[in-house]
């Protein structure tokens, strides 16, 4: 990952100016934030994976697992959805947008479920870095984004930790 996202998070120096097509960085005293909300959101989604994992060896669907944290979360968003923003209520393209990209979350949600119940999480929780690889391949594909040595590379890196973890890695763990 770090291959890929390289430019992103190299320090040349000064921001850019307005107008310039650059990465974004954080220089300074911000950096200490960067690394610290980093670190905030790595413990998180550990201890959200550990979670999912708990409650679907809990239940026999893990349909009930996603439902449980849907109930949980969907309050909390709306909530932060009032007190931090201003609410703009969708146009009909924009709305049938929210609800494809939400079913499709919803089923990526039960196969997370149901591989975090039968694989360990480490395995699982590799492979989930697919995504970054294939929306840069993605991106080269359509000519949006440059292809580079250190973004090929960095695709290739995850693609074989995915297959050495899918083919050779650790067996499923004894219960």
């Amino acid at each position: 990952v770090l291959f890929i996202f390289r430019p992103m998070l190299t320090i040349r120096g000064g921001l850019a100016k307005a107008g310039e097509a650059s990465d974004s960085y954080v220089q300074g005293s911000g950096l200490i934030y960067a690394v610290l909300i980093g670190l905030f959101s790595s413990i998180t989604g550990g201890v959200s994976y550990c979670l999912i994992r708990a409650g679907a060896k809990a239940s026999e669907q893990p349909v009930a697992t996603v439902f449980s944290f849907g109930i949980l979360a969907s309050p909390a968003a709306a909530i932060c959805t009032f007190a931090f923003e201003d609410f703009v209520l969708p146009g009909f393209y924009s709305f049938l947008l929210m609800v494809l990209l939400g079913v499709l979350a919803f089923f990526a949600e039960i196969f997370l479920a149901r591989g975090l119940q039968l694989e360990k999480t480490s395995k699982v929780a590799n492979i989930e870095y697919i995504e970054a690889a294939f929306s840069q391949l993605w991106g080269m594909g359509l000519s949006r984004i440059a292809p580079s040595f250190g973004r090929l590379v960095g695709c290739l890196l995850i693609l074989v930790s995915a297959c050495c973890t899918m083919y050779i890695g650790p067996e499923k763990e004894i219960q």
